[in-house]
């Protein structure tokens, strides 16, 4: 029985004697493996079942191994073909790699000489099935670097956009939570080649913070506890292409100096390595934070701000692009559910563009996906969704008293402060400890500080 999703190993050859031995030879592979007599059951098993590799004998019952190659990369063309005769010779050889053959062996062999040209022929077809994803996501990456719009200083963005992809200075793009900023980027790297470079996106905020040097620059084998093996950093995946790092203004402060160091001589070292190497990388950051305010309160360096910021776009919130939501929708009806000529109300997409949307492009994304699930015919529904509706009557919505249990509820920033508060109070003061405690990073425990005005000792 083939596993579903699994890999199969397909055995073409009329002596049963070399089948069984073969199956009993990889009974525990990691693989399926399942043989026939002659060429016609091979056709009809390839073209049901799906075959990674085939063994295929030159001489069968009811027709030649070489003609088969074509009939059997026609309905597997995945498939990688070992062509195996008891008759062997050049012309064969040749032959059989032109009709599209990946290996050729000749009987009688060796098992572990057939389990080596197994292995490899496997080898090579997930290589080329990550080749394949890797192409699949530049391509689609490529088709999502569009910026839709023309309102809200969209065309000034579009226009800097252009000069960004002009260059390889690094860019700085701002905004709030949601707005596309990682749009942005992947338009100023797609903006002259669909198939450009790599695109490596990083999120600061997600990194652990032991970890997010290692993410970033590599380790060498053995450079600290766990490190096994070598590791490639963010920053050699992005070789050529472009390292897009989002969150920026969450790596720790002393991670910093590392970055501009990359920045200004283009040179990075692994941890652990006694060696420099030069590397060709484009940095594209992004934050929804005040940098410059960061800057101020000694969060963020302010060398590393401005060797950032050498070009800066600021994305527009969606409630400053109210225009833009109608052209917005039909995109993402279109993205969403390609086939399915969906349709979107006028009276939807007027209660859509009075709706302030806190969580701008991509809360309207998430909204129309929902709607798209729910919806009973081609009609999409999405206002009733939206997590707050404007109130038709203004004097009755100002006359509405808020429930007498909202009294006693804190306010949720008050809650945040006393929490931090608490924390500091049982890590005396000391930042690593108590953002470790609040499972954040130090820099954002160091962000929150300063946001709520918290002063070393008011912990006490």
């Amino acid at each position: 029985m083939i596993k579903q999703g699994g890999r199969t190993l397909l055995i073409i050859d009329d002596d049963r004697l070399f089948c069984e031995a073969v199956i009993a030879f990889f009974k525990n592979a990691a693989f399926t493996t399942v043989s026939v007599q002659t060429g016609r059951d091979g056709l009809t098993w390839c073209s049901n079942n799906r075959a990674d590799v085939v063994l295929l004998d030159q001489k069968l019952p009811d027709s030649e191994g070489l003609q088969l190659c074509q009939a059997i990369l026609g309905h597997c063309e995945q498939a990688k073909i070992i062509f195996i005769t008891a008759y062997p010779s050049f012309d064969h050889a040749v032959q059989a790699l032109r009709n599209g053959a990946h290996d050729y062996l000749s009987k009688p062999m060796e098992l572990e000489e057939l389990q080596l040209a197994v292995e490899r022929a496997f080898r090579t077809v997930e290589l080329e099935r990550v080749e394949q994803l890797q192409q699949l996501h530049i391509s689609r990456d490529s088709r999502q670097n569009k910026l839709i719009g023309r309102h809200g200083g969209l065309r000034a963005v579009n226009h800097l956009v252009e000069l960004a992809a002009a260059n390889q200075a690094p860019v700085l793009i701002t905004g709030e939570t949601g707005t596309g900023k990682n749009v942005v980027a992947k338009a100023i790297h797609y903006f002259h080649d669909d198939h450009a470079p790599s695109f490596v996106d990083a999120n600061c905020a997600a990194l652990p913070e032991n970890l997010i040097e290692s993410e970033l620059f590599g380790h060498e084998r053995g450079s600290f506890t766990g490190a096994l093996s070598l590791r490639k950093g963010l920053f050699e995946m992005a070789e050529g292409g472009t390292l897009f790092l989002d969150e920026i203004g969450e790596i720790p402060l002393h991670l910093q100096a590392k970055l501009l160091g990359i920045l200004d001589n283009g040179v990075l070292r692994r941890i652990g390595s006694q060696t420099a190497r030069k590397i060709d990388v484009r940095i594209i950051a992004a934050t929804n934070i005040d940098l410059e305010q960061a800057v101020i309160h000694k969060t963020f360096r302010e060398d590393l701000y401005y060797r950032l910021s050498v070009m800066r776009i600021h994305m527009p919130p969606l409630c400053q692009r109210r225009e833009d939501i109608a052209e917005l929708s039909r995109y993402f009806l279109k993205e969403i559910a390609p086939d399915q000529n969906l349709t979107l109300p006028p009276e939807e997409l007027h209660a859509m563009k009075d709706y302030p949307w806190p969580g701008n492009v991509r809360e309207l994304r998430n909204i129309l996906e929902r709607a798209i699930i729910l919806r009973t015919d081609k009609t999409v529904h999405p206002a009733h969704l939206l997590a707050h509706k404007p109130d038709p009557d203004p004097a009755k919505f100002a006359a509405s008293a808020p429930h007498p249990a909202a009294l006693l509820i804190k306010p949720l920033v008050d809650m945040e402060k006393e929490h931090i508060r608490n924390a500091l109070t049982a890590c005396a003061d000391n930042h690593t400890h108590a953002a470790a405690a609040l499972g954040i990073a130090r820099s954002t425990l160091l962000r929150k500080i300063e946001q709520h005005r918290l002063k070393p000792g008011d912990s006490k």
